[in-house]
């Protein structure tokens, strides 16, 4: 059973007959308890479910793991055993990140009238702060994660939902939350993808931020980033995906104080430019109207002349709309034309090199099969029969002879044979082609093998560097195919 399914139903405490809460992911199990006293001990320690008081016991994954697991027969209805192995994982990095600040981590706290229950419980080294981490995989209403975040503010603590999955959920903004990205690499971070942000005061607008998970746990917990609330006005934010730029509507984000302040600072100067543009306008108004009362007389008899030219203008307006929609429509049939024109090229120039790969195959084939069609089927059944001496004679070493030897392309058409071990360990090739040798460095690092110095001059001429074997058998007589 692999890891991935095994600690798909551990929880990582579990409780101690007379220590109390016993947390894996803690250095003594947090009571400077050795692992070894509980995990394969007889008489077993009677250790329960924080969740279900159903009996566990200590288990270490191949990673090196440690973890908790329920007895047979566990009830259904424990919470710990609908958590996933992506889930586990999470917590464990929430956790190292807390401890990494300096804050004490404790897995799966629950409080005390079972109104919540942490995945992660952060506590400031003098205990006067607590911050909840919840690791939320599955879904969930924006108005139930709303009530549990309430739940743990009623008790004082801050929360942070974080959700590691490849999309932003529906609740990304309306709670503390980051979207996380786990590492492709073992020796790389996690990453928080989503729900950081800092303001630009230059181009009034909110930047999503990436920031390795560490980092950000930290910031939280010392309150340099804390969740903050977006002025209706900037709550659209752009984003490069997939080489698009694309927008998002986020109503909350973790930022620094210095990026709410100015946010603040900007909203107040677009107040005043709001303010300042309305009163230019309410002015211009007045102005407008005192002049139009100043016109009124004139106006009547200019009325018509001013129908005549406002229709004259809607038709200049009109025609320099469908000159524009022309002009347009001409740019994109020469843009279609021009990808058909590239689409046409590059389907010709793919054919001309596949049967130019063609070609050179057929006439590699050709020219393997006259130089193997040198020797007889008995010259090369001797020839094999000497290559197994050889490498016995030399190197102790037993060799597989194939029943059918096959011409290799990536050795220059020579046979390549191994030795006659678990793991087929290849000893070297046989009569590689000369003629082909130029496109296959590689023989240069390997043993080559054929049949007499003839055949060994020729190669040495175009494979200086190799390691060429001639066996010493007679030239050949007469020409047929492998």
């Amino acid at each position: 059973m692999s890891d991935r399914w095994e600690m798909r139903f551990m929880p990582f405490t579990a409780l101690h007959p007379e220590l109390g809460l016993l947390d894996s992911t803690l250095h003594g199990l947090g009571h400077d308890l050795e692992w070894g006293q509980i995990h394969k001990v007889h008489p077993r320690v009677l250790l329960t479910c924080p969740d279900c008081s159903w009996g566990l016991h200590p288990k270490v994954s191949r990673y090196g793991v440690r973890f908790f697991c329920h007895d047979r027969d566990r009830p259904e209805s424990c919470e710990l055993l609908n958590e996933s192995w992506e889930h586990h994982m999470l917590k464990l990095e929430m956790a190292g990140a807390i401890r990494a600040a300096g804050w004490f981590a404790t897995l799966e706290v629950p409080a005390e009238d079972g109104s919540w229950r942490a995945d992660v419980m952060a506590s400031s080294a003098d205990g006067s702060r607590r911050m909840a981490w919840e690791a939320q995989l599955s879904p969930i209403t924006v108005d139930d994660i709303a009530a549990r975040t309430d739940r743990y503010a009623a008790d004082g603590v801050r929360v942070c939902w974080v959700h590691p999955g490849a999309r932003p959920p529906q609740w990304i903004s309306a709670v503390p939350a980051v979207r996380v990205r786990a590492p492709q690499e073992r020796d790389q971070p996690w990453v928080v993808d989503d729900g950081l942000a800092g303001f630009v005061y230059r181009s009034g607008r909110w930047e999503f931020q990436e920031e390795p998970l560490e980092r950000f746990v930290r910031w939280a917990l010392e309150e340099q980033l804390v969740p903050a609330e977006v002025l209706p006005r900037y709550r659209r934010v752009y984003r490069i995906v997939d080489g698009e730029q694309r927008r998002f509507r986020r109503d909350r984000w973790w930022t620094s104080r210095k990026s709410i302040a100015d946010q603040g600072r900007h909203e107040v100067m677009r107040q005043r430019q709001d303010a300042a543009r309305a009163e230019r306008e309410a002015r211009q108004k007045e102005q407008e109207e005192a002049a139009k009362r100043r016109r009124q007389e004139a106006e009547e008899q200019e009325r018509a002349r001013k129908a005549e030219e406002a229709e004259r203008r809607r038709l200049q307006r009109e025609e320099e709309a469908r000159l524009r929609l022309e002009e347009a429509r001409r740019r994109w049939a020469e843009e279609d034309a021009r990808r058909e024109q590239e689409r046409v090229e590059r389907e010709a120039r793919l054919a001309r090199e596949q049967a130019e790969r063609e070609e050179r195959e057929r006439q590699d084939l050709e020219t393997a099969r006259a130089w193997w069609g040198r020797l007889s089927p008995q010259q090369q059944t001797e020839l094999f029969a000497a290559v197994a001496e050889y490498a016995w004679r030399e190197s102790s070493l037993r060799v597989e002879i194939p029943d059918k030897p096959m011409m290799w392309p990536q050795y220059a058409r020579g046979v390549p044979v191994h030795v006659a071990d678990k793991r087929r360990t290849l000893y070297g090739i046989v009569r590689p082609c000369p003629d082909l040798v130029v496109a296959c460095p590689t023989l240069a690092e390997g043993l080559v093998l054929v049949r007499n110095t003839h055949e060994a001059r020729e190669l040495a001429a175009v494979l200086p560097q190799g390691r060429i074997v001639h066996l010493n058998l007679p030239e050949h007589e007469q020409l047929t195919m492998i």
